[in-house]
């Protein structure tokens, strides 16, 4: 345990009966960084009710997601001090645990009666646990997210479209219950014409920058087979990254590329779908669950002009979905570190993740989501509750960075460039991860 570790440790001990009248009584200038999207907007707004409590003055620091992962982790490797709070992504937990940038916050959660089983148990392993499926914690479950679908539920009601659709498939224009039934909709919808303007069949993640693609295409591939490794030999990936079932997943994206996507979707992410949608431009969107709301008030789109819907099932009947979604931190750079752990506290109340959810946030709080009245209070609601119920996320080892460069590269070199196979993508990004796993001393 390095030093950094072993003061973090005894700072953390030492603040373990912290009441949050104590942190009232020395007004705090903090600082809260993370991303630059609605939730943060729906945030700043209901941390009004934390500075009335406590004295303390809230600052944020919110960064647009395609530059947030270079902002943000070059933020904590340097030891800068922007940020008192942070609401990281899933996948950086292993860097910064290990790294010390996030304090340990057992202690503090034992103190104040902070139960991680009040929290769904996908978030916690997926935003506050590091090693994974350990109870060590280094982050408060904050926004609960996860890629999802939105559909013109107003275009799949049309008789004639209803009719038509049944006569060439043969079963009804619906949710679609398999991938292969989602691409027949794509299809369908293809350069069709609906109220004189020409529309698409699906918007997907296509970026190439950050992890849009990424994100998109581990959305399909979990549904296909693919594991990260193998179960009992961790970090041995040959024939699990690369199967012949995580092969035709891939090759199932690229033909959804191929045949179904507006003009100019070749480097789109999450603002490019919300866009293609919210225009009329696609019948199908694949984005994370943060957009519903949006979508649900829109003056093109809300109401029931739209509806929503879980990843569909592979062609073996298994149905994943790629968590979002961050937990919130405290840096341990930070010299307000106490005062905090006082807006965590804080955060965590039952009464104030209620009002978070009513906001525009997605509550990872139990008592909130498994209320009675949940599953009907937005229309987007079960469909978040499904969709949570089957996550799966991408790497959070501490190299997480160059993971995720290396899928990148290969998914959208040959999703969107169409360079080599499948195949090839996939032995070649199993080859990047080994290298890099190998630099770490995995093997």
């Amino acid at each position: 345990m390095n030093a950094k570790r072993l003061l973090t440790r005894a700072f953390t001990a030492a603040v373990v009966a912290l009441g949050f009248s104590a942190g009232a009584a020395r007004a705090t200038d903090l600082t809260l960084c993370w991303a630059a999207w609605d939730p943060a907007n729906a945030l700043v707004e209901l941390s009004k009710e934390y500075e009335a409590q406590s004295g303390n003055t809230m600052h944020f620091e919110f960064v647009p997601w395609t530059s947030f992962a270079d902002r943000m982790l070059n933020e904590l490797n340097s030891g800068g001090k922007l940020c008192d709070l942070m609401i990281g992504d899933s996948q950086w937990i292993g860097g910064a645990a290990e790294n010390g940038q996030y304090i340990k916050l057992n202690d503090f959660f034992d103190a104040n009666a902070i139960k991680m089983d009040d929290f769904i148990p996908a978030t916690v392993v997926g935003y506050s646990e590091w090693p994974k499926n350990t109870p060590n914690y280094w982050a408060l479950p904050a926004f609960g997210d996860v890629v999802g679908w939105t559909y013109r539920k107003d275009w799949f009601a049309r008789p004639e479209l209803q009719a038509e659709f049944k006569a060439k498939y043969g079963h009804d224009l619906a949710v679609p219950a398999t991938f292969d039934e989602l691409k027949q909709i794509a299809e369908f919808f293809q350069n069709r014409d609906i109220d004189g303007k020409k529309v698409y069949g699906v918007s997907i993640y296509t970026e190439r920058g950050s992890e849009g693609i990424t994100m998109g295409v581990m959305d399909v591939l979990y549904s296909y087979g693919f594991k990260y490794d193998n179960p009992d030999k961790p970090y041995d990936m040959e024939g699990f990254v690369n199967s012949d079932n995580a092969v035709k997943g891939l090759e199932f994206y690229k033909s959804l590329y191929d045949c179904c996507v507006p003009p100019g979707s070749s480097n789109g992410y999450m603002t490019e779908g919300v866009d293609a949608f919210k225009s009329g431009q696609v019948a199908l969107q694949m984005n994370f669950a943060f957009t519903w709301p949006g979508f649900n008030t829109d003056a093109n789109v809300g109401g029931d002009r739209t509806g929503y819907f879980a990843n569909p099932a592979g062609p073996n009947g298994d149905k994943f979905a790629q968590l979002g979604g961050q937990g919130i931190s405290v840096v341990s750079a930070s010299d307000k570190q106490e005062a905090a752990l006082t807006y965590i506290k804080w955060f965590a109340q039952p009464s104030v993740q209620a009002k978070w959810w009513k906001l525009g946030g997605y509550s990872a709080l139990r008592a909130v989501v498994e209320d009675p009245g949940f599953a009907t209070s937005q229309p987007y609601a079960q469909t978040f509750l499904d969709s949570m119920a089957i996550v799966k996320d991408f790497w959070a080892e501490p190299s997480y960075a160059t993971l995720m460069q290396s899928s990148q590269k290969w998914f959208h070199d040959y999703v969107v460039a169409g360079h080599g196979t499948a195949k090839q993508a996939l032995d070649g990004l199993v080859a990047d991860w080994h290298a890099t796993f190998e630099e770490e001393g995995k093997y």
